[in-house]
């Protein structure tokens, strides 16, 4: 075997940084990646591919859920639901070899008509090489990455108290330090921050808001670090809204409300920091879209508001002084102007057809999901459309097209990690796929 073929294969089978033709590489840890913000600083991908994307490198079949897989030091974790059980697996990354699984039972209910199911993605903690998983039930489970050792786990339900959730705990731990922060939801307990190599308890912010399906995320209010938190449970009459809280004591600053009337209302995208002091919010019932400004006291004042840009569980991407995101079920895709809330531009994507098993497909974009990567963006529709754009102040414009599959609730988004995309097809046919982007 040549040198050069040699070093091919070794790349393959490691996974690191060093995979031929990818430059920049990084981890995806957490469902919104490297850095909570969908934007990846990877360089040198392959987007010029045809309209059956990029070339598969593996697939796994999975169960049910809609949390998506996470990416460290070439090992991949993702948390499924098979019959009457909770599985969490570790896949090597590159070639899609189970490395381990651990599988616990779990109560399968339904609420309107939907099927409970994981909605929480795992967590993978790089410094300490653990993974942190939330089942339905509110499992919450500290794993070592290498090989599944469980290090501590707990039942959030029986150490904090129940909560009343629609479809059971579906919001992403978030580890800041030495601690791993959780949206519990608990009528004494709403947030609580625990020692991420022990699980003992070292705060626990106290608030009437329940538990929602939007994760915690980091801010810089006033040049300091502050917990958002997107809350509101399954109550009447319905409450919820963004709590502003110290992380370094558990101090909730500010609870700005911004929930839906409507008892069947779910305050369900994750908080977008767009800058110093300012944050967006939306939800899809009524209310739509707010962006918030937050003043030396740390209190949160209205500075525009959208009612079209309502997202219900999509979380928009802030880039270059613009949001873009989806509007509600019908996929219409938004830009706005941060600082005004001027709207710059819409767009369906309706009149643009893929083939598929004979036939044109419009692209229903739905609860589509964006990355900004490699001076561009990549799209996933809810049905398994895959576009590569470019978008800005004046529009868009498609670069690539590709109709991956065609299945309903494609809702988990897309992770990248190494010039990998990962993705979740979760009906007729639950599988998760690695999609090979990088260069020769």
């Amino acid at each position: 075997m040549k040198a050069k073929e040699k070093l091919r294969w070794a790349n393959w089978g490691i996974g690191f940084a060093l995979i031929l033709g990818v430059a920049d590489a990084e981890d995806w840890p957490h469902f919104l990646g490297p850095r909570h913000d969908f934007h990846s600083a990877e360089t040198g991908l392959n987007f010029d591919f045809d309209e059956t994307g990029p070339r598969i490198l593996w697939e796994v079949e999975r169960g049910k859920g809609h949390s998506g897989p996470v990416i460290a030091d070439g090992k991949l974790a993702f948390i499924h639901q098979v019959g009457e059980t909770e599985e969490v697996r570790c896949l090597d990354a590159v070639t899609g070899k189970e490395i381990w699984k651990h599988a616990y039972p779990v109560d399968v209910a339904q609420s309107y008509g939907i099927t409970d199911t994981p909605r929480s993605s795992p967590v993978i903690d790089p410094e300490t090489a653990k993974v942190y998983t939330l089942g339905n039930d509110g499992d919450l489970i500290c794993f070592s990455l290498e090989e599944g050792k469980i290090e501590w786990q707990m039942e959030l339900a029986k150490e904090f108290g129940p909560s009343p959730f629609f479809f059971g705990y579906g919001s992403c731990p978030l580890v800041y330090g030495d601690m791993l922060i959780v949206h519990v939801g608990a009528d004494e307990a709403c947030v609580v921050a625990l020692e991420k190599t022990t699980g003992k308890l070292i705060w626990s912010a106290d608030h009437e808001w329940n538990g929602s399906y939007a994760s915690p995320v980091m801010a810089t209010i006033n040049n300091q670090d502050r917990l958002l938190v997107f809350a509101g449970g399954m109550v009447k009459p319905p409450h919820g809204g963004l709590l502003c809280i110290n992380p370094q004591d558990g101090q909730v600053e500010d609870a700005f409300p911004w929930r839906s009337d409507n008892f069947a209302s779910v305050n369900a995208a994750t908080p977008v920091p767009c800058g110093p002091n300012r944050v967006f919010l939306t939800e899809d019932y009524g209310l739509g879209g707010v962006m918030l400004e937050y003043g030396s006291d740390f209190k949160a004042r209205v500075a525009w508001t959208s009612p079209e840009f309502g997202c219900q569980f999509q979380t928009p991407i802030y880039h270059d002084g613009i949001l873009y995101g989806f509007g509600g079920n019908g996929g219409l895709m938004l830009a706005m102007d941060v600082f005004s809330g001027r709207p710059y531009w819409n767009e369906a994507f309706y009149q643009t057809t893929i083939p598929w098993n004979g036939r044109d497909i419009p692209i229903s974009l739905g609860h589509a999901h964006l990355i900004h990567v490699d001076d561009g963006f990549v799209c996933l529709s809810e049905n398994g459309a895959l576009l590569r754009m470019d978008l800005d102040s004046n529009g868009f414009r498609i670069l690539s097209k590709a109709r991956l599959f065609y299945a309903p609730e494609t809702w988990a988004p897309p992770a990248l990690s190494n010039g990998l995309l990962y993705i979740n097809q979760n009906e007729l046919g639950s599988r998760l796929i690695c999609y090979d982007l990088r260069a020769e």
